[in-house]
């Protein structure tokens, strides 16, 4: 069905990949009397609807060609979006009719490239040309034209036109803004996605252009202290990640409870074949333990350090039970648990304490032990640090035992737990562990001795033994001090990267105490 040619009509014209609301949208513009302008995919949906619409060929004169490459790329439909009152004349004169409204979401660049068996020809078929430059032409005139390229803005726009039968200067204003990001966000995509392909990258692998795409997903009361203002950005990288968990009962989630969520996440998904628990605050693991169930990896790592998991975030590698989440509720304050279920009886227990936040992680901890990669970004004067994401795992037969005694099976089993703890706790680290749990953890001090002697106190605080424990350090021992602290704590094995200069100091310490010491060959900074 077509609408005749009229001067005062009102177009608008629809082009739409994502046809999430098109109808109900169409539908709405039909009973405002506007002239629905609509292309191939789009025409049809409205059409088979019932709803009135023009194809655009009809509306130029000019047929789509090249296989819908070229349709919109017209002087009636540019000149109708970029029409001013000074141009008036000229568009009477060449029969341009003035488009209203612009309608336009793009090819699912993101979602065809994000398959790994997408080919380089079908990812440049999904680039598309006509809908950014409707969408930049429409927003560039925004005085006189609505651009919208969210499908969550369409009821608004409706319930504006209704109201006032027109959109406001303000609402076009937003709108143009938004879509000049959209377009912005579209054309960095494509150029990441090419500039891989062409291996436009430095030797490390690492993009010479990088332009990161996040998009605001949550506003925050706050960010590390009162005064700072915060929001938290979820990226838009064609992943299809999404967040890290979703939250099912609490308070509303404050910047320092993401970070340290996050950091508790992270952890746990490398204790991801057993019933584990971790205990983080500030960013630092307090706590962790893997056991035979949840209840006990629970206790185990609250007793490493009582009083830090006051107040902490923990995360958990299975279905919560009733008698865990009870042990959690009856024993301390928690600002956030996160774990993959929840069982009916857990979230009883949890409602009883309403400001808890109760979070469910989106990751299954039985098989999805593998992250993906990404990178980490740390923003400093005048620019910008990249890296790699530290993602290394610990791989048993790649570790060397340097020292004359050599490490037992169940030494072998606390070392690599140690060494897991150790990557997610704070520079200078040291975590002392045995039977799968953690006894002692000092982290962030400019000494490495000193880590070593706050994580022997922190025991002894706590009531636990060093007798027979092991020790994981997260950098090298540049003197033998720090072993002989360890020799003399009980400490009966060490794992650390290696590579001082002095590592035969070191290793003749170890020997001299009767020690096993594991050198894994690569380091755990973590600032």
């Amino acid at each position: 069905m077509t609408h005749n040619d009229e001067p005062s009509m009102r177009i608008a014209l629809i082009s739409v990949s994502d046809k999430s609301g098109v109808v109900e949208l169409a539908a709405s513009l039909d009973q405002l009397g506007f002239t629905l302008l609509s292309t191939g995919g789009t025409a049809k949906t409205i059409e088979k609807a019932g709803i009135r619409v023009k194809g655009v060929s009809q509306h130029t004169g000019f047929p789509e060609i090249m296989d819908g490459r070229v349709k919109t790329l017209h002087p009636k439909i540019h000149g109708g979006i970029l029409g001013r009152d000074s141009d008036r004349q000229v568009m009477q004169d060449q029969q341009i009719s003035p488009i209203e409204l612009v309608i336009v979401n793009l090819y699912p660049f993101e979602s065809a490239t994000a398959d790994p068996q997408c080919s380089i020809e079908n990812a440049i078929e999904n680039i598309d040309i006509g809908g950014p430059a409707m969408i930049r032409a429409a927003a560039k005139n925004n005085a006189r034209v609505t651009v919208v390229t969210d499908p969550e803005d369409y009821e608004s726009i409706i319930s504006e036109l209704r109201n006032n039968n027109k959109i406001s200067e303000s609402t076009r204003f937003g709108l143009a803004a938004k879509a000049f990001a959209h377009t912005a966000q579209y054309d960095s995509m494509i150029a990441a996605y090419l500039l891989k392909r062409v291996g436009d990258e430095s030797k490390d692998g690492l993009p010479e252009v990088h332009s990161p795409r996040f998009f605001r997903s949550q506003e925050l009361r706050y960010g590390e202290n009162p005064h700072q203002a915060a929001a938290f950005y979820s990226i838009a990288d064609g992943s299809g990640d999404g967040q890290a968990a979703k939250q099912l009962q609490g308070k509303e989630l404050s910047y320092n409870n993401i970070a340290d969520a996050d950091a508790a996440l992270e952890c746990a998904r490398q204790f991801t074949d057993q019933p584990s628990c971790i205990i983080v605050k500030h960013a630092n693991p307090c706590g962790g333990a893997s056991a035979d169930t949840l209840l006990d990896a629970y206790d185990q790592a609250y007793e490493t350090d009582p009083v830090s998991s006051f107040g902490g975030i923990i995360a958990l590698t299975r279905c919560v039970d009733g008698e865990t989440a009870g042990a959690i509720v009856g024993r301390q304050f928690v600002e956030v648990v996160v774990a993959p279920a929840y069982s009916e009886q857990a979230l009883a227990h949890f409602a009883t304490k309403p400001n808890i936040r109760v979070l469910i992680s989106n990751f299954d901890c039985k098989t999805d032990a593998k992250q993906k990669p990404r990178l980490n970004y740390h923003r400093v004067c005048g620019g910008l640090l990249i890296q790699e994401h530290d993602n290394k795992g610990i791989n048993p037969q790649a570790c060397r035992c340097v020292t004359e005694r050599q490490a037992s099976d169940s030494e072998w089993e606390d070392l690599m737990f140690a060494w897991k703890m150790v990557r997610l706790v704070k520079s200078n680290a040291i975590v002392y562990a045995r039977d799968r749990r953690t006894i002692g953890i000092g982290a962030g001090q400019m000494s490495r001795v000193d880590s070593a002697r706050i994580a022997a106190w922190k025991a002894t605080e706590a009531g636990l033994s060093l007798q027979d424990s092991c020790m994981a350090s997260d950098a090298f021992f540049p003197f033998r001090d720090s072993i002989d602290a360890a020799a003399k704590a009980g400490v009966k094995s060490i794992i650390q990267p290696g590579g001082s200069m002095r590592d035969d100091e070191v290793i003749a310490a170890a020997n001299e105490h009767g020690m096993a010491m594991v050198f894994t060959g690569y380091r755990h900074f973590r600032h």
